[in-house]
Parts: structure tokens; sequence; C-alpha cells
């Protein structure tokens, strides 16, 4: 396995890394590994094929597959590694997966813990030669900070764009975006909008670099929920969307909130653009929503009748005539109207959808006629009162 430490392409160039990974190596002859603060692996030193003692099982499932499993995260960090400024030294623990012991020296900048360079390492250094690891990993942080609050400013910089109020600031958000995003800005692009449950706790934001193809990420203000998530994301091509997909699936993980969901604009090919892709993101999120065979990640292009549902005010109120049914008292009415409409009015079909019998089905047709005024044999009316039904879930 030699010239094998080229991993997390997302973190741009990642030869400065290699190479300061390497050189931490050589310092201390021993193999050595960069991970995040998240403990996913961005490059892994050059060492021999031969070397058993390099192939430690935790160091060859972080390699496989770029991270490190809760247990093994658990057991680094209760040695204090997120506090420490200096180098630390970790036992063995059987238990945890860990069959050899570590040195940990912690990648920090300003204050901040950015990552950790793990050494199978059980051999003592001299003073002088931990310090100039130290130096190196010290490196490492001023480049990952770098890189972070490059994040940042791209985040703070979509954010200003999505939510601009008027033209003036859309033209300064915009310029401070392309500027932010440097080359990237002029790729086509696509824009995800994550939505979690209503009351569901607002966790951190993941790192940017851990999403493929992410160029932005940011919370965006919601006038009814509080907070959106978007992501902007790089495309070859204005038509092919499987990045957007790929990283909303990534974000959907990352955030972890049982019952979220995702919704993708259509390609961009210039950031003038974007404000008119995040209303498609955040439409396509609120149909995945209501309706979860769209989801968890709708596409605005797939959302059929919700592309014009989700073009009403959401402050709209039902119609007159079908208000009635969208009541409390009333919900087994509604849901029965829905099926049945969703199967084209065939009673058999809705019956059996409901695992009800046909009478049961025929009788809660009539009370629906009663309550709403409609004729359900009258080809607009259905569309009224589907089109109510659907647009009640948004």
């Amino acid at each position: 396995m030699r010239d094998n430490g080229r991993v997390r392409a997302e973190y741009g160039d990642y030869g400065d890394f290699q190479d300061l990974v390497d050189e931490v190596s050589a310092l201390l002859g021993a193999p050595a590994t960069l991970e995040d603060r998240d403990f996913r692996l961005i490059a892994f030193g050059v060492h021999d094929s031969d070397d058993d003692a390099a192939m430690d099982p935790v160091r060859t499932r972080s390699i496989l597959t770029r991270q490190s499993t809760a247990e093994v995260r658990a057991w680094f960090e209760r040695f204090g590694i997120a506090r420490a400024t200096g180098p630390v030294r970790i036992p063995a623990a059987p238990d945890a997966g860990v069959v050899r012991g570590r040195l940990c020296l912690p990648v920090r900048h300003a204050g901040f813990v950015y990552g950790y360079v793990w050494l199978l390492d059980e051999a003592e250094h001299s003073p002088a030669q931990l310090a100039s690891a130290m130096a190196v990993a010290t490196r490492i942080g001023e480049r990952l900070a770098a890189m972070s609050q490059a994040g940042a400013e791209t985040g703070r910089a979509l954010r200003g764009l999505l939510t601009a109020a008027t033209r003036a600031d859309r033209d300064t958000a915009e310029d401070a975006l392309r500027l932010a995003l440097g080359r990237d800005a002029d790729e086509p692009h696509a824009l995800v909008c994550v939505r979690a449950p209503e009351h569901a706790p607002a966790g951190p934001l993941p790192g940017l670099r851990t999403i493929p193809s992410a160029a932005a990420l940011a919370r965006v203000p919601e006038r009814r929920r509080g907070e959106l998530i978007a992501l902007l994301v790089r495309l070859r091509s204005p038509q092919v969307l499987a990045p957007a997909r790929t990283a909303a699936a990534r974000l959907l993980d990352a955030v972890g909130s049982q019952g979220a969901v995702a919704g993708l604009s259509a390609g961009r090919r210039t950031l003038a653009e974007l404000p008119g892709a995040w209303w498609e993101a955040t439409a396509a999120a609120r149909a995945a929503h209501a309706q979860p065979m769209l989801g968890p990640i709708a596409k605005w292009s797939n959302l059929g009748p919700y592309r014009l549902l989700t073009a009403l005010p959401q402050d709209t109120p039902p119609d007159p005539a079908v208000a009635p049914l969208l009541t409390a008292a009333h919900q087994e009415l509604a849901h029965t109207a829905e099926v049945f409409l969703d199967h084209a009015g065939q009673a058999g079909r809705t019956a059996t959808a409901l695992a009800i019998h046909r009478q049961t089905l025929y009788y809660r047709l009539s009370r629906i006629e009663q309550l709403t005024g409609l004729d359900l044999a009258d080809g607009e009316a259905r569309l009224l009162l589907h089109m109510a039904l659907k647009a009640a879930r948004l």
C-alpha cells in the first residue's frame, strides 16, 4: 500500500495534507493518519505492505470506510483529546476494537480543534521530536481553519442571497457569493432544501467538506418553521442532477433527524437564478413532507400537480365547499375522499385500498357529498375536491 494517502478530494488540494502527514510519519518513524474532528478520514501515511504493525484493525477500517466507529471514537475522546494542546498517549482497548496503543496529536488553531493526527506508536520519543511533530500538526490546523472559514463565508453569502428583500440586496449578496466561491461561481449549480419535522431540535451543521460536490451550506429562516437548511451543489451540467441527489442523501444522513426530507431544484447556470432555484427546492421539500411517496428526496421536476399547489400562498384558506370536510371530526371522510380520487374514482380499488366493504365506501361518499355540496360524478367537482385535499396537506 504505497503512495496511498490521497483520500478525501472534498478537502481541496489534498496533496498538501498528504505531504504534512508524511512529514509527521518521517519525524516519528510510524505510519500516521489524519482525521477531521468528526473522525472522518482526510489522509493517511505511506507505509510498506509487509509492515504488519501498521495494519491495525481500527486503522484499516478507517482507511476503508473513511471513518471510525462510535465505540472507537468514544474510547479516544475519554482521554480528553478534544481539549488537549499537546500529544496524548492512548492505551490499547481490545473491547473497543483498539488492539494497539496510539499517539494522538491534536490539530488545533486559535484554540479550536479541527482534527487529529494518529500514529500507531507505542515507542518513546524525545521532547524535540514531539515538538517538531506538533509544529506540523499546527500547520495542518492552520490549513483546516482556513478551509473552514472559507466554508463559513460561502454559507453567509448564500444565506444573504436567498433572504435578500430588495434587488439591491440581491445584487450585493450575489457579488459576495461570487467572491466566496471563486472559480466555482461560473459552474452550474442546484439547490437542496432540507426540512426537519416540526419541533425537531436543530443540531450542528455538518462540515461543508464532508458533503460531495457541496459549494455552500447555510441555515435559512423560514416564516412558519423557524429554519431550513440550504445546500448549494456544483453540477457537471444543469441537466444532470445526480450530484445534487447524492449530496442531499449525505446531508440528510448527517442531519440525522427522523422524518427530515429534502427538496431538489432544477439546475441553474448562473448565481442570479439561485433565488428561483431556492423556491423550487423549498416547494419540493414541502411536497415531500406532505406526501411521503415523493420523499425523502423530492425533485421539483417530479412533483406533478404539487408544482401548481406549492405556488399557492401558505396561508391560503381552504375552499368554502371543502372546508367542512377538513375539520378534525371528519378526518376519516377526508381520507376516504382522497383515496377515492387518488384511485380515479374506481370504487373497487378504493375499497381494497381502505380495507372496507363497498357499501361502506358508498355510504362515506354520500356523506362527503352532503358535507361539501359537491357532486362526485362531476369532473370539475372532483378536481376541486382533489386539489383542496392535496393543498391541505401542504
